[in-house]
């Protein structure tokens, strides 16, 4: 059996883990801050680049 790992971390998930949705996909987290990362990892991805 594979183990679950934070999509933003890779740390193991275990029963406090959540899932967020990010980019229209759903994720599992294992705390707020990893969220808060993916997000702003997504809308970064997002932004046209560039000067």
């Amino acid at each position: 059996m594979s183990e679950k790992t934070c999509a933003a971390c890779d740390c193991p998930l275990d029963e406090n883990a959540f899932q967020v949705k990010v980019g229209g996909k759903t994720v599992e987290v294992c705390c707020e801050e990893c969220a808060q990362k993916l997000d702003a990892a997504y809308v970064s991805a997002q932004s046209p680049g560039g000067n």
